[in-house]
């Protein structure tokens, strides 16, 4: 581990930018979003039982059945919407809670509405079978091509079952990040092709006009958030900032600057260490977006972006031509100022991470000393931005410290190979004293960001001085 402590040179004046800063996101809109979310569910459910859902429940084995049936389906399909809603990009959530951790409840909720949907096919079918004294394969056949919008709700399921398969794990792994994408927009084709099995064959919809209220205008909420804030919202800024490339350097291995040039940025409610969804228009296969971090604080007139080279979007970057233009959707992001409590910032970065933290390190505010900055790379020459780093350091009095060697193989650490005999919480307490008196930052890869914030949290910082997001997919 290699120490650079802050330098007192003299200090140059910083530029000041007339940015209008959004303002602090209050605690209670996370809450209240929950709220809403699980009184959905259970309005459902009331409407279900003022339905004589739960009188059905005790009519014999065929209307249990069905009855179950209408109560499982009636959530999944409630659960789908919930679903949509939290990616649909609405700011007030996405400041709310942050990207990373929508995505995990997006995940969550999708697998609990995927597997409800499950339970709903196979108790109607099962009730319908018992009914109609019928077999079950039969019954089956006769419910798909007799039903009003059975075809249409088939096709829906087998659009979720594709979008839940390719969720897991192990598929996401096995997949790049624009394909899983693709793959991830049938979910969308599911929920539209379900619309009319629902409106010409549920019972909820044909015999209740408190739920036909209920239910249009869930659909209509939700439809229109992802027409508002997927598609209006981003093609406004686009128009009105009109972003083009005006450079492109090679900052090292792989790793590549994009320097972008648009009118009215300051008029943009982007902050340090948010990120926004990049489609150059460049030729084929500009309609894939990509996700990149800002890497210098937001100026007037242009915006910057570093990435590394891990897929067909950010391998295109060192190819791009200086007046391209950019369709972006954003920002994005919680990792910024306005999530800082205390008057001293830590960061800890490794490899391409050190993107959003540079540009934080340059916007925010704090005395000379008051911040550290602790930077994992394999060697010397995967140390993005050095040079700028440096000088940052000695304008701002940054305490740095580069971490480099090989990973370490023999337990889970955020330490490198030659640090080995030191335990990840003594190493921390070694670099930044004090830990539980700064705001700190994290960014990198999620098992090494996971050894930082136990490190951290093990040393008694607070849970609510830890910032971190997650871009993995």
């Amino acid at each position: 581990m290699s120490n650079r402590g802050p330098a007192q040179a003299p200090s140059r004046p910083r530029i000041a930018h007339a940015r209008r800063r959004p303002p602090r996101t209050p605690r209670w809109w996370r809450d209240a979003i929950g709220v809403l979310c699980w009184a959905s569910v259970l309005v459902v459910i009331a409407l279900w039982v003022s339905g004589r859902g739960l009188q059905s429940l005790a009519s014999g084995p065929a209307d249990l059945f069905t009855s179950l049936g209408r109560l499982s389906g009636l959530v999944a399909a409630d659960l789908l919407l919930v679903q949509v809603f939290l990616m649909a990009r609405v700011p007030v959530i996405e400041r709310s809670y942050g990207q990373d951790e929508l995505a995990r409840r997006h995940r969550l909720v999708g697998f609990w509405s995927f597997n409800l949907l499950l339970v709903h096919i196979a108790a109607i079918l099962v009730g319908y079978t018992l009914r109609d004294h019928s077999g079950l394969l039969r019954e089956t056949w006769t419910v798909v091509t007799t039903y009003g919008g059975m075809l249409l709700a088939v096709a829906a399921s087998m659009a979720l079952t594709l979008v839940v398969v390719t969720s897991v794990r192990a598929a996401r792994n096995a997949l790049r990040y624009e394909s899983w994408h693709l793959l991830h927009l049938y979910a969308y084709v599911g929920v539209g092709l379900s619309i009319p099995h629902e409106i010409w064959t549920g019972a909820d919809f044909t015999t209740s006009p408190l739920a036909r209220l209920y239910w249009w205008t869930a659909y209509g909420v939700a439809a229109g958030s992802i027409v508002l804030f997927r598609v209006a919202l981003p093609l406004w800024r686009t128009v009105r900032h009109g972003l083009t490339v005006r450079e492109v350097i090679r900052e090292g291995p792989g790793v590549v600057t994009v320097m972008l040039g648009g009118r009215g940025l300051h008029r943009m409610p982007v902050q340090a260490g948010q990120y926004f969804v990049f489609r150059f228009l460049d030729g084929p296969g500009w309609s894939r977006g990509n996700p990149y971090s800002l890497s210098a604080s937001p100026a007037p007139d242009r915006l910057r972006v570093t990435a590394k080279a891990a897929g067909d979007g950010s391998s295109r970057l060192a190819r791009l031509r200086p007046g391209t233009k950019v369709v972006i959707e954003g920002p994005y992001g919680r990792l910024t100022a306005e999530r800082r409590i205390t008057d001293r910032v830590a960061m800890f970065a490794c490899g391409i991470g050190i993107t959003p933290l540079r540009a934080l390190l340059e916007e925010l505010e704090y005395r000379a000393g008051d911040a550290v900055l602790v930077y994992r790379a394999h060697s010397e020459a995967d140390l993005v931005f050095r040079d700028e780093l440096e000088q940052l350091a000695r304008r701002r009095g940054i305490t740095m410290h580069y971490v480099l060697g090989r990973r370490l193989r023999t337990r889970e650490s955020w330490l490198p190979e030659s640090a080995s005999s030191w335990s990840d919480e003594d190493a921390l307490w070694q670099l930044v004293p004090g830990i539980q008196q700064y705001d700190v930052y994290v960014c990198g890869p999620d098992r090494w960001m996971d050894a930082v914030c136990a490190a951290a949290l093990a040393n008694g910082l607070p849970a609510d001085q830890l910032h971190q997001e997650r871009f993995s997919w």
